[in-house]
């Protein structure tokens, strides 16, 4: 298997992971064109409170782990639950709480890159 398909494979959980636990406002930025960027693909979605974040970030390590056997390289902001980050280096996905993805606007950090909204 190819290493762009097992991206698509992980992109691909991740998004129905974080389907599974009504994750809302999924959007797929592909940054593979973009010098300098941190990771080849962000996935960003968005819940409605700690335990939402929370169990979505749970759900996608668990479904990865055991379907694609991979584990993130590095997890961070699990104390409180407003932003995690799941980094599983080529893909990085940002749970975020809504108030804190509209105060930080990640969006607009990456305007240039292709984004794709993941319509459930």
């Amino acid at each position: 298997m190819g290493k762009s398909t097992q991206k698509q494979l992980l992109i691909d959980k991740i998004v129905d992971s974080i389907q599974d636990i009504k994750g809302e406002d999924i959007l797929v930025f592909d940054l593979s064109g973009i010098e300098n960027a941190a990771a080849e693909t962000f996935i960003i979605c968005s819940g409605n409170s700690n335990t939402q974040v929370s169990a979505i970030a749970g759900n996608i390590q668990k479904n990865v782990r055991n379907d694609l056997n991979d584990r993130p390289w590095h997890v961070e902001g699990t104390e409180n639950s407003m932003w995690i980050l799941v980094d599983y280096v080529s893909v990085v996905v940002h749970i975020f709480q809504k108030e804190i993805r509209e105060y930080y606007d990640i969006e607009e950090l990456w305007g240039d890159a292709k984004i794709t909204k993941v319509v459930s």
